[in-house]
């Protein structure tokens, strides 16, 4: 059996309009995927730093808002400054000290070499050697072309990141100034109040959301951060690392640990190879530690922090991160996560409006019906009614006639 189905012309221009549509806009994310961060970053800093400048802005004398943002934002200026202060001197010294240490590795390597060159000769391994030399050497030449250009692409990176960062603070500071009075406007282009409340309150909840998952992820990364600072500084004390490594580990365990699920898990693998570097000992030491303290921070710690967050499954947080980290990069996979508790809230309001609406369709068919039974029941018993009447109303008629009759007989007999 063949079916014909048949399409107008119409419909099927509107279809792959709305395709290639749905396509441009997926190309236009994908192109402005930067831009679309350094705003999204923008946004949740906004939100997590609004309660602190709201709370600053009243303690002013005037209540200025701009004031209460200047001040938080010269507070992490200063902040940043003094940690960087802080991290940057000690990753010198390291890199200093592992510069200093490849000439006494070449000399080794000569050393070693100048004993194994009796060796070469004796087995006649000379062509053998030579060929490996001249692949070391080509390599060494690749590999410095390498390092040219990685050189001029991570100068080209850092001032990018310098860029994107001036931009974050720029944003982040006219959305503190001027969201609250945007928002207003908003609210005054509603006609219908209990509409206007009604999105007010979602808007309130997902503000909610995002607020206490910024918060608390942030409070979770900080401890996590003093926590390994505190242990790299406690080994400085038994083994022969430096102290000042202390600083390093805690900005790479507090800006990692930002990403959910595998960023402190990096920043444990960094931070174990840059102790490995100074002594191996210490290293294992904090690899133990860094393993303990995970099951701590993954069953108390980050629970008990995030317990009015959002509540989402495991596999859910997973495919966000992974998504947000692909698309956007590390900034990605620290704002897929309220990103992805806003949805939630969006879908379970769907989900509750939408039976909502099957409820009262229920209720207005189970009112009708009964209304319709009601009515049904009124027409019965009308009916029976009716007929008694007319019944009654024969039986006088019968009545009324015989009547006659018998009048008529009578006149007659008396006539007669």
């Amino acid at each position: 059996m063949k079916v014909k189905i048949q399409i107008d012309t119409q419909t099927f221009v509107r279809f792959w309009l709305v395709v290639i549509g749905f396509a441009a806009a997926g190309w236009l994310l994908f192109t402005a995927r930067e831009a679309l961060t350094i705003i999204g970053v923008s946004f949740f800093l906004a939100i997590a730093l609004s309660k602190p400048v709201a709370t600053l802005a009243k303690m002013l004398p005037n209540r200025s808002r701009v004031g209460g943002t200047a001040i938080a934002f010269v507070l992490i200026v200063v902040a940043l400054g003094i940690f960087g202060f802080l991290v940057v001197p000690p990753i010198i010294e390291q890199t200093a000290k592992i510069a200093s240490t490849v000439p006494s590795l070449v000399e080794n390597a000569q050393n070693q070499w100048h004993g194994l060159s009796g060796l070469v000769q004796r087995y006649h391994l000379e062509p053998q050697v030579n060929q490996a030399a001249e692949s070391v050497r080509s390599s060494v030449v690749t590999i410095a072309q390498g390092a040219g250009g990685m050189l001029v692409s991570g100068i080209g990176s850092a001032a990018s990141l310098l860029t994107a960062s001036l931009l974050v603070l720029v944003l982040t500071f006219l959305m503190l100034v001027e969201g609250p009075v945007w928002v207003d406007r908003i609210w005054l282009l509603y006609t219908n109040r209990s509409r206007m409340l009604y999105h007010r309150g979602l808007l309130d909840k997902m503000y909610n959301v995002v607020t206490n998952y910024v918060n608390g992820q942030l409070l979770v990364s900080m401890i996590g951060g003093l926590n390994a600072g505190l242990a790299v500084f406690i080994l400085s004390l038994f083994t022969g690392i430096p102290a000042n490594l202390a600083m390093p580990v805690i900005a790479l365990t507090f800006v990692l640990s930002l990403i959910p699920m595998f960023g402190a898990t990096i920043a444990g693998a960094l931070a174990t190879a840059l102790l490995a570097l100074n002594d191996l000992t210490a290293a294992v030491i904090y690899v133990i530690f860094f393993i303990v303290y995970q099951q701590l921070e993954n069953n108390l710690i980050a629970p008990v922090v995030q317990s009015r967050s959002i509540n989402l499954s495991a596999l859910v947080i997973l495919t966000a991160v992974t998504i947000g980290t692909y698309m956007f990069g590390i900034a990605g996979g620290i704002i897929s996560i309220p990103i992805a508790g806003c949805i939630k809230i969006l879908l379970e309001d769907y989900v509750a409006r939408r039976r909502s609406a099957q409820a009262k369709t229920k209720l207005k068919k189970a009112i009708a019906k009964v209304a319709r039974g009601e009515s049904a029941a009124a027409t019965e018993e009308a009916v029976p009614a009716g007929e008694a009447e007319h019944e009654a109303g024969g039986n006088q008629k019968v009545k009324a006639a015989s009547g006659k009759k018998k009048h008529k007989k009578h006149r007659g007999s008396t006539s007669a």
